[in-house]
């Protein structure tokens, strides 16, 4: 009954957008007349038009095809799944959403801004404690007014002073003035920087990051043998971006002269994304093969493919993201991760499944293994290094053994009994 309505739909939301069929027909390609038919229930819609017409009234396809009480109910649904402690009656959604339709819009509204406000936290949480920039330049601030008020202090002082040291202090309170001024400005720059430009501020590995993100992690010019280093002094604007992108593209020449693409895609049409068994047919290590599993395009990989990949500290060196998975980019990430557990093993591949808690859980199958790093002389102290490779879950129902949960970081974890916690969280109602 609901999709025979989608005609009636597009009307009314006509309707309130102000638009004469003629406009709107228009606007998606086609006959005023034909738009009359769809309007009136007589030609059924989807595809492209529904998404274009829904597009052209400025709303979701769903609100068309299924309703406003439909994405109310589904809303409704999301916010009762992500309630803590309470325990909602689904089963009453339709009739609730029908005779209180004002109220269910109030709480999916409220809900959705709960999310849009944990997210909100979530970044925060993470710059204000591990930006370098941020840090640094908060202490410039900081000594700056210091150094200021020491001076001020000094002149202040009953009695007469020296005209040379008076001199002396005026020149170092204008001195320290003029720095206040110029690291205040900074600060407020920075965190002024508007999301919508692209541009990403601190650790060169994060302009390296940014690159890589653009290109889609994948590069053909490295595929077909270019060298490395002139095209990391062609994109990297800093000469320390430019020193950690030779690291990332090194590697990336390296694993592509090992691992061929075109070969790559056949093993994986015949045996799937199994890294012991292609770090075995292209005899090479398996850190080799997450690596080169995460640059594949995407017309290769079957499936979206994250990466990350850490030193013996636990600091991040490189991250590419995967819809779904989260970790903190500067450190107090959750050690429950295989990236982590797999330095207590080194050279031990690592398989976990892992639950990503949250607002909307996440299923990721993780391959995970640490290696030595060359060493120049006998006797020398081997650093380790550990990969991962983050593959979406594609049957979250099915699973060999129980998965591994974990958060992003404890202070917005909301899992409750953990024995790896280093602080309370600040989401309260989780505990």
């Amino acid at each position: 009954m609901r999709d025979s309505l989608t005609g009636s739909r597009i009307r009314e939301r006509r309707q309130i957008s102000g638009l004469r069929q003629a406009q709107l027909a228009r606007q998606v390609g086609i006959s005023a007349s034909y738009l009359n038919l769809i309007e009136h229930n007589r030609r059924r819609i989807g595809g492209k038009l529904l998404v274009d017409i829904a597009s052209a009234l400025s709303v979701e396809p769903s609100v068309l095809t299924q309703g406003v009480e439909a994405t109310l109910i589904a809303a409704l649904r999301e916010a009762a799944a992500d309630a803590v402690g309470q325990k909602a009656e689904v089963e009453a959604l339709d009739e609730f959403a029908g005779r209180f339709p004002g109220w269910a819009a109030v709480l999916a509204q409220m809900h959705r801004r709960v999310v849009s406000l944990e997210r909100t936290v979530e970044t925060l949480s993470d710059r204000l404690t591990h930006d370098p920039h941020l840090a640094a330049s908060m202490h410039e601030v900081l000594s700056a007014a210091a150094a200021i008020r020491s001076t001020a202090a000094i002149l202040a002082e009953p009695g007469e002073i020296e005209a040379e040291w008076r001199d002396r202090f005026h020149r170092n309170l204008h001195q320290d003035a003029e720095r206040l001024a110029e690291s205040s400005k900074a600060l407020v720059a920075f965190l002024d920087e508007s999301e919508d430009t692209g541009e990403r501020r601190g650790l060169p590995m994060e302009e390296v990051e940014a690159f890589l993100e653009k290109r889609g992690f994948h590069l053909p010019e490295l595929e077909s043998g270019q060298d490395p280093v002139s095209l990391a002094q062609a994109e990297m604007a800093s000469s320390a971006s430019r020193s950690v992108a030779r690291q990332v593209l090194d590697a990336y020449a390296a694993d592509a002269r090992a691992m061929p693409l075109e070969a790559v895609s056949q093993s994986l049409e015949v045996e799937g994304v199994d890294p012991l068994r292609l770090a075995a047919r292209f005899s090479v290590e398996v850190q080799t093969v997450l690596r080169r599993l995460a640059f594949l395009p995407e017309d290769v990989m079957p499936r979206p493919a994250g990466l990350v990949i850490c030193d013996s500290s636990g600091s991040i060196l490189l991250f590419k993201p995967v819809p779904g998975f989260a970790m903190p980019r500067h450190g107090e990430a959750c050690p429950l991760w295989p990236v982590f557990s797999a330095l207590n093993r080194p050279l031990v591949p690592i398989r976990k499944r892992v639950t990503l808690l949250g607002r909307t859980p996440a299923d990721f199958d993780c391959f995970a293994i640490a290696w030595p790093q060359p060493v120049s002389a006998f006797g020398q102290e081997p650093v380790y290094r550990s990969a991962m490779l983050v593959l979406p879950v594609e049957e979250p129902g099915v699973a060999t053994d129980l998965p591994v949960q974990v958060g992003t970081s404890c202070r917005i974890c909301p899992r409750k009994p953990c024995d790896s916690r280093r602080e309370p969280s600040i989401l309260s109602e989780g505990f």
